[in-house]
């Protein structure tokens, strides 16, 4: 059997092809990187009006309590990130990551609350082995559910609110980070005001039986357009967000990858749960005594993007390595190239010069704080 065959399918996979995507495997599934309008209008679109993204891909776990608690619930996940789980309100919706016992990152999560349920949205590449995690970590009073049964779609940009709300006008009373249970016409659906784009926007869970469906109606919409994972990366990457397995991972702490804001002050020493989370040691030390590296935006001089993973270094000689460029292309909306990488914390402050190989020649990169352009999130 060829690879090909191997690569699993999400849900709107034909509905995909009937709109002449090109397919390309990723995280073990055959996706969309882009459609016949291409990479770059998709992405300036998604800017200007609303892009519907296919994030099927990503899995979607339910954690409940024996006891039918959320509480519980929490407090059972809460040995397993170093995030505020207790304190999550009903409706609402907070980034997260499960972290290692040596203080690396083993994923980046979304985490919502609904009644005295949670919902754990995990990355594609790490879906099997963060379900394996939780299955083996959490309490026996705890079960796990992976909703395989469902899609999930993203609906991005500015238009992406009144393209929602032509399906439920309940919707627009919606601030960044809440979550929802909605009908979208009538198909029930698990609505969060989130995205990773930079953009105000949606993700939408919804049974896999209806997701072409729900698809076709958001496309009907003049606003919205399909939208590839090759403009997915580009609006990220424009936006700061970390891609797992590029610019995070388990050789990365949240604190080296400027990721520490996820940490809320109770799980911080002195908090009212301080630590009681994986690789806590290391993590609560470097919150305190900082740490060598850092995550940092980077603009290469002139027009050629810098990829990952070109190395860094402090002279245009290449004689002192410092570090590495894990994300870079090229950012539509600031019409320039784009990067982020590791450097040294006493080179992490914007304005420093770094220079990166590329094909033999040393290119001038200066750092810059992050995002490259300002979000636009309903708060």
């Amino acid at each position: 059997m060829d690879e090909q065959t191997q690569l699993k399918r999400t849900p709107l996979y034909d509905f995909h092809v009937s709109l002449g995507a090109k397919m390309v495997p990723f995280a073990g599934y055959d996706m969309p990187v882009q459609y016949p309008a291409g990479v770059l209008k998709e992405h300036l679109h998604t800017r200007a009006a609303a892009g519907l993204f296919d994030v099927s891909h990503m899995g979607q776990v339910e954690l409940v309590a024996a006891s039918g608690t959320y509480e519980d619930a929490a407090k059972a996940l809460e040995t397993l990130v170093p995030v505020d789980i207790l304190g999550l309100k009903d409706g609402r919706q907070r980034y997260g990551f499960l972290t290692d016992d040596h203080g690396g990152i083993l994923d980046d999560l979304m985490i919502s609350r609904l009644g005295e349920r949670l919902l754990v949205v995990v990355n594609a590449g790490c879906k099997d082995a963060d379900i394996a995690h939780m299955l083996a970590k959490l309490p026996a009073g705890v079960q796990v559910l992976v909703h395989d049964d469902r899609a999930l779609l993203a609906l991005q940009g500015p238009k992406a609110e009144a393209v929602l709300a032509t399906l439920n006008p309940d919707v627009t009373a919606m601030k960044f980070m809440d979550v929802r249970e909605l009908a979208l016409g009538d198909i029930p659906a698990l609505v969060s005001r989130t995205g990773y784009s930079g953009e105000d926007g949606f993700e939408i869970s919804v049974p896999a039986s209806r997701a072409t469906e729900l698809a076709k109606a958001l496309l009907d919409q003049p606003e919205c357009q399909p939208i590839g994972l090759g403009a997915r990366d580009s609006l990220r990457l424009e936006a700061g967000l970390c891609l797992y397995g590029n610019d995070i991972d388990t050789t990365t702490s949240p604190v080296e990858a400027s990721i520490e804001w996820g940490i809320q002050k109770v799980r911080r020493l002195g908090g009212a749960r301080e630590g009681g989370f994986p690789g806590a040691q290391r993590i609560l030390g470097e919150l305190e005594n900082g740490v060598s590296r850092r995550r940092v935006g980077l603009k290469p001089e002139g027009k050629a993007p810098v990829r990952p993973p070109a190395k860094l270094f402090s002279d245009a000689e290449g004689k002192t390595e410092i570090g590495h460029v894990s994300s870079g292309g090229f950012g539509p909306s600031v019409e320039s190239p784009v990067a982020m990488g590791y450097v040294p914390t006493a080179m992490a402050e914007p304005g420093t010069q770094v220079f990166a190989e590329v094909r033999g020649k040393f290119l001038v990169l200066t750092v810059t704080a992050l995002p490259f352009i300002t979000p636009t999130y309903k708060r």
